[in-house]
């Protein structure tokens, strides 16, 4: 593979928007009763997979595993529908990010299926979240980092 641009290198200003929509997140997953960071995890994982984006599955499967996420779960994520191992606010979730990702609107029964599981501040928290990953796929899809070399802080 080409080594292409530095995208953070190129515009640190337009990916400081990111980086700062990322900030937020991180503090509303983890000070959320509803939602936790270990979701917040498998819902960018499971994006980065219906995105097929390398860089992405690699970050958040060490993510993941980095804040407690098992490895069953991770595994068992494609195909989470008939995996006994995610609770009713966790599919919840998983559907709504599947649903925004597909780019369809969401039904009136789906929404208030997950506004009810979630509540007003979590469905919120959870399309900003499914929007920045979905951004963020689309950018390194286009720069291509290494794929690999990750390592969490």
């Amino acid at each position: 593979m080409t080594a292409r641009i530095d995208y953070m290198a190129v515009a640190p200003e337009a990916l400081k928007i990111l980086l700062s929509q990322e900030a937020y997140l991180a503090q509303h997953f983890a000070d959320s009763q509803t939602l936790s960071v270990t979701l917040w995890e498998l819902v960018k994982l499971r994006i980065s997979q219906i995105n097929q984006c390398a860089f992405c599955i690699d970050m958040h499967t060490k993510d993941a595993l980095k804040y407690g996420e098992t490895p069953e779960r991770i595994i068992g994520l494609s195909a989470w529908r008939e995996m006994p191992l995610y609770t009713v606010n966790e599919r919840a979730a998983l559907a709504w990010a599947e649903q925004l990702t597909a780019a369809k609107a969401a039904s009136d029964e789906m929404y208030q299926h997950t506004l009810a599981k979630l509540g007003e501040r979590g469905i919120v928290d959870l399309t900003i979240a499914v929007n920045a990953i979905n951004s963020w796929n689309r950018i390194v899809k286009a720069f291509q980092p290494v794929v690999g070399e990750y390592q969490p802080s």
